[in-house]
């Protein structure tokens, strides 16, 4: 997954990263199957990161309307134990936290020792949407990177791992998406005219999200631009990464607290 991961932002560019590219994985079936299996792994290491407990995961998703997070959460983190994983969805902020600084609302959700939490959205909203929708002055939705790059490295100091994940899509691939929304009526409340909306916007977006990725992509929190216009190869590069990543650490099971050898249950 190397080819994906971005942890120096410095000459970043959208434009190098096909979101219709797969890996060369032998297509669709195999895709699913290969899924399944980093499944299965993903469900062993993380009952193990759990019972560890010296290590925490932040995991966060970003992406345009219709990427895929949702269903990158359901498809790649299937069958967790939900004692060791939290998902935090940030939606339009309430005016209650609107009050406060913009990672005030933030920060309580981020993982504890031996906990996995996914962003659904995050703090990056505050350089996306308020920048492109113009809901603060430049000055300040620019100083946030700094901000949001402080923060995470203060998180990855206090021994959290970070992986951010952009599920990149096309415009094309977007339309079809939302079209297919509206020819299903049992997907008919995914759809909101104000999508059309924010669908004019496309390339303010696309510039949006590569300066927030070249500005906080570092070793210690880097993105990862998965190519998602296929929805199982989504899945695939979010289900390896994040296996490699606890693959990557010295997980073991704590010792039993007392002697065990001569205990038998009658």
């Amino acid at each position: 997954m190397e080819q994906y991961l971005v942890s120096h932002g410095k000459g970043f560019r959208l434009a190098d990263h096909d979101p219709g590219a797969d890996s060369g994985v032998g297509g669709k079936s195999e895709g699913r199957a290969a899924v399944a299996a980093l499944t299965t792994r993903l469900d062993e290491l993380q009952e193990k990161f759990y019972a560890d407990g010296r290590y925490k995961l932040l995991v966060v998703l970003q992406g345009m309307d219709t990427s895929g997070k949702g269903g990158a959460i359901r498809k790649a983190f299937e069958g967790l134990d939900p004692s060791g994983v939290h998902v935090a969805s940030f939606k339009a902020p309430t005016e209650h936290e609107l009050g406060h600084d913009f990672l005030w609302r933030v920060h309580p959700h981020t993982p504890g020792d031996g906990q996995i939490t996914i962003f659904d959205r995050s703090h990056y909203e505050d350089v996306l949407i308020v920048r492109v929708r113009g809901l603060v002055p430049e000055e300040q939705w620019r100083a946030r990177y700094r901000h949001i790059a402080a923060f995470e490295q203060m998180l990855a100091d206090e021994g959290t791992i970070i992986r951010k994940f952009f599920l990149h899509i096309s415009r094309d691939e977007q339309g079809e998406r939302l079209q297919a929304r509206i020819d299903n009526p049992d997907k008919h409340w995914k759809f909101h005219k104000g999508d059309l909306a924010e669908r004019k916007l496309w390339d303010a977006y696309q510039q949006a999200y590569e300066d927030a990725i070249r500005h906080t992509a570092t070793p210690d929190a880097p993105w990862i631009v998965v190519p998602a216009n296929r929805k199982w190869h989504r899945d695939l590069v979010i289900g390896r990464t994040i296996v490699e990543t606890l693959e990557g650490l010295d997980l073991r099971y704590p010792p039993s607290e007392e002697d065990l050898s001569n205990v038998v249950i009658t």
